[in-house]
């Protein structure tokens, strides 16, 4: 499986569903339109209606009581060009499943009915109240996750690092809810949740990259519109897949939407595929992923207990071992088969040091472990696989005799929780009608596309490097701040990958100063383990109380 692959959501072995979506098509075609000099924009013929049920609730967090309206909804957006494109009336197909047009019907323009579950104080002045605009990652993925786990005002409980049991599951108050601190609007991507997607080649319309972002970038506008938000402190905050978006996204509202962000928070950062370690071995030559995911080899080590020498304090070993990777390590792989047999036997004993993998394997791997090959054998000699997504869980082997692992345990310790949950909250407290079916995840793979324009550059296939349009972001909007969130126990986007982009993002070194860290003793959802998740909540109202522009109002 290519490293690219690897990076779609937990949850995507679930089978995908199909029923009737909240974007219902409407209900008979549009009549012919007047002629386009007289025709408002508003009016243009489309396959989905926006629709919003909305309910009321109240949150306790961190000590502050929040009563708000929860909306669930769809807006619908379109592909880059859509206003230069023909006004022809569409043919409209049956409600349920998602509207196409009719064969031949030269005219038609793709449409998304993005999805969405907003959570909005009641009785607040929108200047004085801050908006984020939170979405998982994939590509592919619903936000069920951040949604269910994080800082909404329900989590669903799970055991902390193994299996969580069948059904019943528990949703709860979350104490740990940013709503003390600002309005939440979990977004589903193009495809996903209650969304659907319609029109011809739709999902060359929206799944890339590029058209993803545009996407979001449209949606966020929309909502401003349609809820009055212009003038809020506005944030958007990407987990995995979401953090490439956020990047993408935060340029497009700054450049191309006129829309000065305050923040952008991060959480399990890929910007730069290149420097991932999942199929490292497909691309020789570039041994950076290795020397970054290093530490997080040597963190999952450490929680397993399988570490020839015990070392007492994780953060000071962290950066031990950081400096190697960085220094003796990174030299010793760029020697290639030049380096010398001492030299070689030297970084593999301190391989050994770091990762508890026996040296034979590390000879035989030539230094060069990937993750899947770790996931495999870190605790290989009790039959057991080690967590890709959260490094803390494990579970039993099913190929003794594989190199790579063949599943992520925590994917399957969680995901039911998450969408069961999901679903009986969305039906019993969110009033969503009992017919609409939400799809946590659509299957991407093979579909999505790669390509990627950097700012003032044309597309270009291959793995996307966004740090150039975060760093634009950053540069045309010198105000802008970054938080990066990270987990030690993250094998899908290690820790110290994150870091060494932040380091390398091409903009003014004063600018460095808008960057803040925060990492965790917890794995890719960081919100998965509870005292992380306190730190989350902590950290995510403490940027925005430190970056909403409001002091002295």
């Amino acid at each position: 499986m290519t490293r690219i692959a690897r990076l779609l959501t937990a949850a995507s072995t679930l089978a995908l569903l199909a029923a009737q979506p909240i974007a219902r098509a409407a209900d008979a075609p549009t009549p012919p339109a007047p002629p386009a000099a007289e025709k408002p924009d508003n009016l243009k013929p489309g396959f989905f209606k926006p629709e919003a049920f909305e309910t009321t609730g109240s949150v306790d967090a961190a000590g502050t009581h929040v009563d708000y309206k929860a909306i669930v909804g769809t807006l619908v957006v379109h592909p880059r060009g859509y206003d230069d494109a023909p006004e022809k009336p569409l043919g409209m197909g049956p409600a349920a499943g998602g509207a196409e047009d009719k064969a031949g019907d030269k005219g038609a323009t793709p449409e998304a009915a993005m999805s969405y579950v907003a959570y909005l104080k009641k009785d607040a002045r929108p200047e004085t109240r801050p908006i984020i605009f939170l979405f998982n990652g994939g590509p592919g993925s619903s936000t069920v996750w951040l949604h269910m786990g994080s800082i909404g005002p329900r989590r669903v409980l799970t055991l902390d690092d193994s299996h969580t049991p069948a059904a019943p599951y528990r949703l709860v108050n979350n104490e740990y809810s940013a709503m003390d601190a600002a309005d939440l609007v979990f977004v589903d991507a193009p495809g996903t949740g209650y969304g659907r997607l319609a029109g011809p080649d739709k999902e060359k319309a929206f799944w890339g990259v590029d058209p993803d972002a545009h996407a979001f970038a449209e949606f966020i506008t929309s909502f401003l519109g349609k809820y009055g938000r212009w003038n809020s402190p506005k944030y958007i905050f990407g987990e995995s897949y979401g953090t490439t978006r956020a990047a993408v996204v935060a340029n497009l509202l700054s450049t191309q939407y006129s829309v000065d962000l305050n923040g952008v928070m991060l959480l399990s950062q890929i910007l730069s595929f290149d420097n991932s370690i999942d199929g490292a071995d497909a691309n020789p030559g570039n041994d950076l992923p290795y020397t970054l995911a290093l530490p997080t080899y040597a963190a999952t080590a450490f929680y397993h207990k399988k570490l020839p020498q015990m070392p007492k304090d994780l953060p000071a070993f962290l950066a031990e071992v950081e400096h190697f990777a960085l220094t003796d390590y990174a030299a010793a792989l760029a020697k290639g088969w030049t380096l010398p047999a001492a030299e070689r036997w030297a970084v593999i004993a301190k391989l050994n040091k770091y990762t508890g993998l026996p040296p034979a394997y590390l000879d035989r791997a030539n230094l060069r472990v990937t993750g899947p090959m770790f996931e495999k054998m870190a605790q290989d000699d009790t039959g057991t696989t080690t967590g890709r997504f959260d490094s803390r869980f494990s579970g039993p082997t099913i190929d003794p005799l594989s190199k790579e692992a063949d599943y992520d345990p925590q994917d399957v310790s969680i995901s039911s929780a998450y969408v069961s949950a999901f679903n009986d909250y969305a039906r019993t407290t969110l009033k969503v009608p009992a017919d609409r079916v939400f799809l946590p995840v659509v299957d991407a793979e093979g579909v999505w596309n790669f390509s990627h324009a950097q700012p003032g550059r044309p597309a270009t296939p291959g793995t996307p490097n966004v740090m150039p349009d975060l760093a634009v972001a950053m540069t045309t909007n010198p105000n802008l701040k970054v938080l990066l969130n990270a987990g030690y126990y993250d094998l899908a986007t290690p820790y110290f990958a994150a870091v060494y982009e932040m380091r390398h993002l091409p903009i003014p070194a004063r600018l460095s100063n808008n960057i803040s860290f925060a990492f965790y003793e917890s794995g890719h959802m960081v919100y998965a383990h509870l005292p992380a998740l306190h730190q989350l909540h902590d950290t995510v109202a403490g940027f925005v109380q430190r970056t909403d522009n409001q002091a002295g109002r």
